[in-house]
């Protein structure tokens, strides 16, 4: 008897809310590969205006530059996808999602405090990026340090001056960026 209730139970839940879950679950993972489609061909047509005809090298330097761009935009947005999905389902298993929303809520707001500097790193990095301001093996002036860019990321910029110092520097601290490279 106890087995034919719990049969019961689970063949009326998935009718009136496994569907509804999986419904979810398929649009989210159907928005983010539309969101990836669209997302490259974007920023494919938008880099391709910076594009230097003739020059491999500055091609080979874009395409990097639009990988680094696919990755942190798509990642952005997967995650937004599949947080708001998660989000919707929750309450088809009976949990109350208002008191988890602001817990959230108080834990994004803590955590955004706590890492403002890296976060301030990151959105100067996507910027830097975004407006092309220099690129590896640029000769360039940051943060007070001159010489040739060695490693450049969202997080931070490496320079090596000329007596071959490596000088590491958050993009936070970029206030002023000088390119010598590009005359």
């Amino acid at each position: 008897m106890a087995l034919e209730n719990f049969i019961q139970n689970l063949i009326t839940w998935v009718f009136s809310h496994g569907i509804k879950v999986g419904g979810i679950l398929v649009v989210a993972f159907i928005l983010t590969k539309i969101v990836k489609i669209f997302l490259t061909k974007f920023l494919r047509n938008f880099i391709k205006k910076g594009f230097k005809i003739g020059k491999v090298k500055n091609i080979q330097l874009e395409e990097k530059r639009l990988g680094t761009l696919e990755k942190v935009s798509y990642s952005i947005l997967k995650t937004i996808i599949w947080i708001v999905a998660i989000v919707t389902v929750l309450p088809e298993f009976g949990v109350e999602i208002g008191p988890l929303l602001a817990g959230i809520g108080v834990t994004g707001l803590a955590l955004g405090l706590g890492a403002r500097s890296l976060i301030q790193d990151y959105l100067s990095g996507l910027f830097i990026l975004l407006e092309d301001q220099y690129r590896v093996g640029e000769e360039i002036e940051i943060a007070g340090s001159r010489g040739k860019v060695k490693d450049f990321n969202l997080r931070r910029t490496v320079i090596e001056d000329e007596n071959g110092t490596l000088h590491y520097i958050p993009n936070s601290q970029i206030k002023k960026a000088s390119n010598f490279s590009r005359k």
